[in-house]
């Protein structure tokens, strides 16, 4: 069982140096009379770390931990997810998500390092983040404590939070609030609130931070090629580069081009619906590149399940179950299928577009011989007509029998001939 509150001395939280984790500092040392250490990952949201140290140590923290953790994140989480081909309702390259497991793993490590009994977030009781990482902790060390300020204290805004730190004269950020609520990492940027919670309402063009609009990007295509090895891209272009710099760089690429714009309607696992819009220029390169391959190198069966398993892996890496047993099967189903996967995908990006113009592979199934029409050494066109015969049997029995075409086209039963006792 968790430790109960009152045996908790030191806690670790995890630290964004926004308001809000800002004051939780202070709020966890008042409720819980314990030490606070902050923890901060990096996963590749480059600015938003700077002065990250002075801000902890000044809201009452006993010290600051960044692990960066940016190869890590793609190496060992983006890349998995991208050979699964897994997308959220349709549209959603799960980029929060799949950061959330990496980050709570951390916060773990880092509480035994310390001491801790307890870990903390400043997720809202509203949202999917607060699963995500209880979660994992639960998977990891469910022994840890989890405490979750947004579901305990009596701050229900940005003022109140403004005044409590006023009050305990704890330094906060002062510069102009953004009408959106953001999350970035390598992978993708997200943007929530303000005039997005009117579904009708077009974005607004300054909202979008990685990308430029299809209308002002470049009006000639740009032409990138990607080799992939058993699944895992390896260069860009004929240069050889590890996961973290090629999706950064795929970023910059995708986004002069406009490419991985997302605004989506999306399910919360807590039930509500939400409107975001997510920016992934170099992830919906990969993802469309990783693709195009596999329909060159993997059979129609193979690819039809895949395609089945990646609507249930998208499922769980939403649902916070990145550590769990069927998210591991699963994985290992995709191993299974990726090592034909090896070639190279030769891609052109005009306003907004991906458009392969090229694919080779050594393990390729396709044969020019067998395809090309008019050949028949290799195919002889007059056995066709037998499969279809085959193939085409229940059709000819159902309509010899003079049955309907569907169930739907069944006679209905006269309802009106029964009497009510």
């Amino acid at each position: 069982m968790p430790p109960k509150p009152e045996n908790i001395n030191k806690v670790v939280l995890a630290y964004s140096g926004g308001l809000d984790t800002s004051v939780i500092v202070p709020w966890l040392k008042e409720k819980y009379d314990c030490e606070v250490v902050c923890f901060t990952a990096d996963v590749g949201q480059g600015p938003e770390l700077d002065g990250l140290e002075e801000k902890a140590l000044a809201s009452g923290a006993s010290q600051l931990i960044v692990h960066d953790m940016t190869e890590e994140f793609a190496s060992d989480y983006i890349i998995p997810y991208l050979r699964s081909g897994a997308i959220y309702e349709r549209k959603y390259l799960l980029g929060t998500s799949i950061a959330r497991p990496l980050i709570a793993k951390h916060l773990v490590d880092v509480a035994h390092e310390v001491g801790a009994q307890a870990i903390s977030h400043g997720a809202t009781g509203k949202g999917n983040d607060q699963v995500r990482f209880e979660l994992t902790v639960m998977a990891l060390d469910p022994r840890l404590s989890v405490i979750a300020p947004w579901r305990e204290w009596d701050i229900r805004s940005r003022e109140d939070a403004l005044d409590y730190a006023a009050e305990r004269g704890i330094p906060v950020p002062n510069t102009k609030k953004s009408i959106y609520s953001r999350d970035r990492n390598l992978w993708h940027i997200s943007h929530e609130g303000g005039d997005l919670e009117e579904t009708w309402v077009e974005p607004n063009e300054e909202m979008y931070l990685l990308s430029a609009s299809p209308e002002n990007a470049p009006e000639k295509p740009e032409y990138v090629e990607i080799e992939f090895n058993s699944g895992h891209p390896i260069s860009l272009n004929d240069e050889k580069l590890s996961p973290a710099k090629m999706i950064a760089k795929l970023n910059h690429i995708g986004g002069v081009h406009g490419i991985g714009r997302v605004d989506l309607v999306e399910s919360r696992l807590v039930g509500m619906k939400s409107h975001g819009v997510y920016e992934t220029p170099g992830g919906t390169i990969l993802m469309a590149a990783h693709r195009d391959l596999e329909s060159l190198v993997l059979d129609r069966a193979t690819t039809q399940y895949k395609d089945v398993i990646a609507l249930k892996y998208a499922e769980l890496v939403y649902d916070g179950l990145w550590f769990s047993p069927l998210k591991e099967a699963i994985d290992a189903f995709v191993d299974s299928t990726q090592g034909p996967v090896t070639g190279t995908v030769r891609l052109k990006l005009y306003k907004g577009n991906i458009i392969t113009v090229g694919r080779k592979s050594p393990f390729s199934l396709y044969r020019e011989d067998f395809a090309t029409f008019g050949k028949e050494d290799v195919y002889d066109q007059s056995d066709a007509e037998g499969f279809i015969n085959i193939y085409g049997l229940p059709l000819k029995v159902r309509a010899l029998n003079k049955l309907p075409t569907s169930g739907m086209d069944m006679p209905k039963p006269d309802y009106s001939r029964f009497k009510r006792d």
